[in-house]
């Protein structure tokens, strides 16, 4: 089971795909996502979002000033800032 991400910042879409991971820094530390996670709205910390596509491989977006909102494994990260690292 994978998880459909979807990170945007306030100019374009940054990044979006299916992943088996998500690990993003919010205003109350590090949270980890994978399938079946709860669901959860979170306002996002500046720092790294580190996400891993079901190739293994890791994408790595720096992002600030936004949220983080999981539901039914749709993770949407939404930034004023966010760019690939």
């Amino acid at each position: 089971m994978a998880l459909a991400v979807s990170i945007v910042s306030a100019e374009a879409e940054v990044w979006s795909g299916e992943a088996s991971q998500v690990i993003a820094r919010t205003v109350e530390g590090e949270i980890g996502i994978l399938a079946g996670h709860e669901p959860v709205l979170a306002v996002l910390g500046s720092g790294q979002v580190r996400v891993t596509p079901v190739d293994g491989s890791v994408i790595a977006v720096e992002a600030a000033e936004g949220f983080l909102s999981v539901d039914h494994d749709r993770v949407e990260i939404v930034a004023r800032h966010a760019q690939l690292a």
